[in-house]
């Protein structure tokens, strides 16, 4: 599975469901869009030192974007842009998970939908958090 951004950012905030979530993947995987998206985050090495580790005791891949994964979001920009949401960074994404045959876990469903060969799970978080 590859876990979207948005619910790796819900986990930074403490939020129970995004932990509890993470901790039921067995194998966790992200974009190296998303590894960006978070870095760019950052307010500082501190913080980005406790990302790093973070996803070394997870065990998490970090999965790379090749040609194919590029024609790919390049052909659902193309696609979806002009109609909708989909912007570079969640193609991106979209087509590293299709490539890959993996579902995409994320809070952000609305921004994916649109790509019919996406296999989905959606994020909600903890109305509590």
């Amino acid at each position: 599975m590859i876990i979207d951004t948005d619910v790796l950012i819900w986990y930074m905030r403490g939020d129970a469901a995004a932990l509890d979530v993470i901790k039921s993947t067995e194998k966790i995987s992200l974009s190296v869009i998303s590894y960006m998206e978070l870095v760019q985050g950052m307010h500082n090495k501190r913080e980005l030192n406790v990302l790093r580790k973070t996803f070394s005791r997870w065990r998490a891949s970090i999965v790379y974007v090749n040609e194919s994964i590029s024609v790919k979001a390049m052909l659902y920009v193309e696609q979806h842009f002009l109609g909708g949401s989909l912007k570079l960074a969640d193609a991106l994404i979209a087509a590293t998970a299709v490539h890959y045959n993996e579902q995409l876990l994320t809070g952000n469903d609305r921004h994916f939908n649109m790509v019919s060969e996406l296999g989905l799970e959606v994020f909600r978080p903890d109305s509590n958090s």
